[in-house]
């Protein structure tokens, strides 16, 4: 992938739509408290912990993705280069730099385009950009130095599922730079450009988001890299970033390694045990 010339700032404020998610474990804003903190018991009840030990004897060879189903498609270490380790409590990653306000003073259209943006940053803070699953879901969450990555597999209503591709789709015209302000006040700058995604699965969308801000009381800039793949009313989401950058490259990689994974699945296959071979 084609390096990103550096930001003028390094630090995006409100950001994306979106899981997710991802945050420096030593990041907080001048907001905050512990990012678990945040994650209430009941959103923490609802998300698996991980992958199954076993794989399901019989996967569903008719499309539906059981809870087992989505746990086998869920990638591992393996599957990602570098030297992502898989963590445990993923599901209660926050990071303060997504929670602010959107400044509706900054949009032509106002409420409408900041309606958007909010989405984004409640979406990404949230680990629900796509909104709420309307069947079975699972997720892994892997971490490398300060960045991470959360790995999300979910199915969704297909009208609703298209839908929110097409909203990711329209973010980096209608929320390409805005600022948000948290409830100390803190003021963040966002960023949201289009990125590339590999062609798997039936449709698929990406997001560069960068927000600008203040953690542990110095400038920071907290990036994230965003890929969604549809396939048939399913979808994986792939989020990895914090404050060192970007993680495009081991999104990418997420994305093609698990995309057959997840297509496995839903034909009633048992995926490989071993990772393909990328070119």
């Amino acid at each position: 992938m084609t390096a990103r010339p550096p930001l003028p700032v390094r630090f995006l404020s409100s950001a994306l739509a979106a899981g997710a998610l991802l945050t420096a474990s030593a990041c907080s804003d001048d907001d905050s408290g512990p990012r678990a903190a945040d994650a209430s018991a009941s959103q923490d009840a609802e998300r698996s912990a991980g992958p199954l030990a076993a794989k399901p004897s019989s996967p569903s060879a008719s499309g539906s993705l059981t809870e087992a189903g989505a746990r086998t498609a869920l990638i591992t270490e393996a599957d990602i280069e570098d030297d992502w380790t898989k963590v445990s409590g993923a599901a209660s990653w926050r990071d303060k730099l997504l929670v602010g306000k959107v400044d509706v003073a900054d949009f032509l259209t106002a409420k409408a385009q900041a309606a958007d943006c909010q989405r984004l940053l409640d979406g990404l803070y949230g680990d629900d950009l796509l909104g709420k699953p309307a069947g079975t879901s699972a997720l892994e969450g892997f971490k490398q130095g300060d960045s991470r990555l959360l790995y999300q597999v979910a199915s969704h209503d297909r009208a609703g599922l298209d839908a929110s591709l097409n909203w990711l789709k329209s973010l980096p015209s209608t929320c390409d730079e805005f600022t948000a302000t948290g409830s100390a006040g803190g003021r963040r700058t966002v960023q949201v450009t289009p990125a590339s995604v590999p062609k798997e699965g039936d449709a698929r969308q990406g997001l560069h988001v960068t927000v600008q801000g203040t953690a542990a009381d110095a400038p920071a800039t907290l990036t994230l890299d965003l890929a969604v793949v549809r396939v048939g009313n399913d979808a994986i989401t792939v989020t990895a970033g914090g404050l060192d950058g970007g993680e495009d490259d081991s999104v990418e990689q997420a994305v093609q390694q698990g995309t057959p994974r997840l297509q496995d699945v839903r034909a009633g296959r048992t995926p490989s045990a071993e990772p393909s071979e990328l070119d």
